[in-house]
């Protein structure tokens, strides 16, 4: 049965900290992209997996997390109806941290005890770390009943698939309410905010108190990635010191 002890404890003292997106990156030249990632601190690299049913955009599969050969930690979030039936391809392709949608599942709570059962492939340790997103208009109370088989709770604070979309302000209030909820439960449940986050507003986003911030395009905006990753990691970390 996989654990996520040992992803939190390959976490532990870099928390607050960037996932970054690769969907903006090269994907021609991922390996090298992600290669360029790791000189910077960098631990976590976020593969957004849409189908073009959940959410408008259609974006890629396992292959395409398989072929990312990195040292990160991969952050696999599935934005595709009815997961259940692909989760290990995507534990095969090397997820160490695997989210699922609410919304996009009839029962999420099962889904997620069903993550639980699957093995990594014998050439992996590490185990697997579970989360549950939630998009914008999904009340938070809905994670309620799953706490007890998650050790991430994702806030998307833009629509997936949706182009063009600024950051919903709302979102501070619903962190607040999620951090909340997880002190209730006193497990050890680490926090994200996913979606429009620039170089502009990483610092009040910071502010949050997310464990993980998800940025893609602030870093892979031009050619100056390691630059970016450097200063968007700065600037999260420093927020939790002031």
């Amino acid at each position: 049965m996989p654990e996520a002890t040992s992803i939190m404890d390959r976490l532990s003292g870099l928390y607050p900290t960037i996932s970054v997106g690769v969907l903006t990156a090269d994907l021609a030249s991922l390996g090298s992209e992600l290669r360029r990632l790791g000189e910077t601190g960098v631990a976590l690299a976020h593969f957004d997996v849409m189908d073009g049913v959940f959410c408008p955009m259609m974006t890629f599969g396992p292959p395409v997390v398989k072929a990312g050969r990195t040292s990160l930690l991969k952050d696999v979030h599935l934005m595709i109806e009815n997961p259940l039936d692909k989760l290990g391809a995507f534990i095969d392709a090397g997820a160490d941290i695997l989210t699922i949608h609410v919304e996009a599942c009839r029962d999420p709570h099962y889904v997620l005890q069903e993550m639980r059962k699957l093995r990594a492939p014998p050439d992996r340790t590490g185990g697997l770390m579970r989360g549950i997103a939630l998009t914008p208009g999904t009340p938070v109370n809905a994670i309620g009943p799953l706490l007890d088989e998650v050790e991430l709770v994702v806030l998307l604070a833009v629509h997936p698939g949706q182009s063009g979309q600024t950051f919903i302000p709302s979102t501070q209030q619903r962190m607040e309410a999620v951090r909340k909820m997880i002190v209730d439960s006193r497990r050890p449940i680490l926090t994200c905010i996913d979606g429009g986050v620039s170089r502009k507003n990483i610092e009040e986003v910071a502010h949050m108190g997310a464990d993980i911030i998800v940025t893609g395009s602030a870093v892979f905006d031009g050619k100056a990635v390691e630059e970016n990753a450097r200063h968007m990691l700065e600037v999260v970390r420093s927020s939790r010191r002031t």
